[in-house]
């Protein structure tokens, strides 16, 4: 058996030594440095071709599907997690906000969200109605 030897970094003072270093305020976008993938188990099923192709009155072949065949597979979740670098001057101005969101926050968010920000290698600007959580 395998022994779990993950440790838990605190991402907080990470990202705050950071964030000091990066020379560029936000507006409206939150500065992000995704995680690894999020592997999920998703199962799949396909058609099982068991019968040669027949052909009908108009002289297309077709296969009749009766079975069908399941497959389960690791595979990269449709969200990722990434550390919060830099909050925008916007999500600051805001009082009605009720979740305070900081630097080294890890959130959660659609895998398709936001752009690249290609002046901080591997980061990404990701808007606040992106985040689907943060995490505790």
């Amino acid at each position: 058996m395998e022994e779990n030897t993950e440790v838990k970094v605190d991402q907080h003072k990470l990202a705050e030594d950071l964030s000091k270093k990066i020379k560029f305020e936000f507006r409206d976008y939150f500065l992000v440095k995704p995680l690894d993938p999020i592997m999920v188990t998703k199962t799949f099923t396909k058609p099982k071709d068991t019968n040669e192709p027949i052909k009908d009155d108009n002289g297309v072949e077709a296969v009749d599907f009766n079975e069908v065949e399941t497959e389960t597979k690791q595979v990269e979740s449709d969200f990722k997690k990434g550390v919060v670098l830099k909050v925008p001057a916007s999500f600051y101005a805001d009082n009605n906000v009720k979740d305070s969101i900081k630097v080294g926050d890890v959130i959660v968010f659609s895998a398709t969200a936001g752009r690249g920000f290609d002046l901080l290698k591997d980061s990404k600007l990701i808007r606040y109605y992106d985040i689907i959580a943060v995490e505790e």
